[in-house]
């Protein structure tokens, strides 16, 4: 089986890594335990935290066991990290529902059976723990100094930093020590911005148990002007369908921009790489299909293929198919729906061979296909630019369709505006 780390440095999920050759060497020996952390501070994930949970998917894929830590302890401190001002302090109450709400998402993504992936709660180790005793064991071990080039408390200091946050890198430098002596997690990986939080805990694991353990960062996830992503103008695209309903959730992959398109299969599919730089590449329109495969993957992913299937048909229905005659290849199980998809939902109209006889107006089709009231109608559509054969955009008023214009199938997709279509069978 290839190794996993070569795998996550192909499809770009590592930014930063303590030691990438002994990370390598150590994957792909034997079957390592590693960890992220996700802190509850909501009752629902969102696509900001799929990065780490697409990269907990390759690795357990690949034989390794992950620990999904929910800080329900660290979540009564709040990381500081990239935030300008402190978090609002949480009941111990709601801690412990979001918890349990996140517990069931990354259910959805990640094998929690027997053996398998397994869900810590670092309330269990530091609720219990006693102040004097951990600021003798562990607080001397940290130097304030060091602690004070961290970029996260540099940000702070511009404002104001509490104490209280400031300790936040000593708790979770001891969850990395406490399940790496629990259950010999040699491995923790986490955002961007955790990465002094993560190198404080290979050291102080080091130094507690004399053992070397790793750790390694995914990329800030932004798009390709720069911007962060996953945010739209009515704020988080959530993983709970409650919040984010899954045909909202279909429509963001489906709208990223078209620089983004590779990057995010890679990160959010399990196609092949090949087959994503392949997508990736398309030019304008067809690249809108790679848009729909990357939105029905990650549908099926966050609700399950049949959820996805129903997203990706109301859209379609909405606002047309990118490829409705399956020409661009792909392995995802979208193209199993598409032709059903495109015969079932979208109305036609039969169109006798004698009556194309050596072509019909382009006009005349528009009206004969009742998305224009008469011919002074399509033609301003046209001239307007609303007139589209597939995704090919129709300028000329004058424009004769004739059976060149028909594929092997025999059908076309004539649409008037966004989502006004008509597929024209040819008898």
């Amino acid at each position: 089986m290839e190794n996993v780390w070569d795998i996550l440095i192909d499809r770009g999920f590592v930014y930063q890594s303590t030691d990438a050759d002994a990370m390598r060497k150590l994957l792909g020996e034997a079957p390592q335990t590693f960890y992220v952390g996700f802190d509850p501070t909501g009752s629902s994930l969102h696509i900001g935290h799929l990065l780490p949970i697409m990269a907990m998917r390759w690795l357990q894929k690949c034989g390794h066991r992950p620990l999904a830590l929910v800080g329900g302890g660290t979540a009564m401190i709040g990381d500081p990290s990239g935030k300008m001002e402190a978090r609002p302090i949480m009941t111990v109450e709601t801690i412990d529902a979001n918890v349990a709400s996140i517990k069931e998402q990354l259910g959805r993504f990640l094998d929690f059976g027997e053996g398998k992936a397994r869900i810590v709660n670092n309330a269990d180790w530091l609720r219990d723990v006693k102040f004097l005793d951990f600021l003798r064991d562990i607080g001397s071990l940290f130097s304030v100094n060091r602690m004070l080039t961290a970029e996260s408390v540099k940000l702070r200091l511009q404002n104001t930093l509490s104490f209280l946050e400031f300790s936040y890198p000593l708790l979770q430098s001891f969850d990395f020590n406490h399940l790496c002596k629990e259950f010999g997690c040699m491995f923790e990986f986490g955002g961007q911005d955790q990465w002094g939080n993560i190198v404080a805990g290979v050291e102080l694991t080091r130094k507690l148990q004399q053992k070397e353990v790793f750790g390694a960062t995914f990329p800030l996830l932004l798009k390709a002007d720069g911007t962060k992503f996953g945010k739209t103008a009515g704020g988080a695209v959530w993983l709970d369908a409650a919040r984010t309903s899954p045909f909202d959730y279909y429509q963001f992959w489906r709208n990223v921009d078209d620089g983004d398109v590779q990057r995010l299969l890679g990160y959010f599919t399990a196609l092949p790489m090949d087959e994503v730089r392949r997508l990736g590449a398309l030019p304008s329109p067809q690249i809108n299909r790679a848009k729909e495969i990357l939105a029905y993957e990650a549908t099926a992913l966050a609700h399950g293929p049949a959820v996805a299937a129903q997203a990706y048909l109301a859209a379609c229905n909405q606002f047309g198919f990118a490829d409705p005659e399956g020409k661009i290849e792909t392995s995802s199980d979208v193209a199993k729906i598409i032709a059903e998809a495109a015969n079932d939902a979208i109305p036609a109209i039969d169109l006798a061979a004698d009556e194309l006889g050596e072509g019909i107006g382009l006009l005349t089709l528009m009206v004969k296909a009742g998305l224009c009231a008469s011919n002074g109608e399509a033609r301003r559509l046209v001239q307007g630019g609303g007139c589209y054969l597939g995704e090919t955009r129709l300028q000329d008023p004058k424009m004769v369709v004739t059976a060149a214009n028909f594929p092997d199938s025999r059908e076309i997709m004539l649409r008037a505006g966004k989502k006004n279509r008509k597929r024209v069978i040819l008898k």
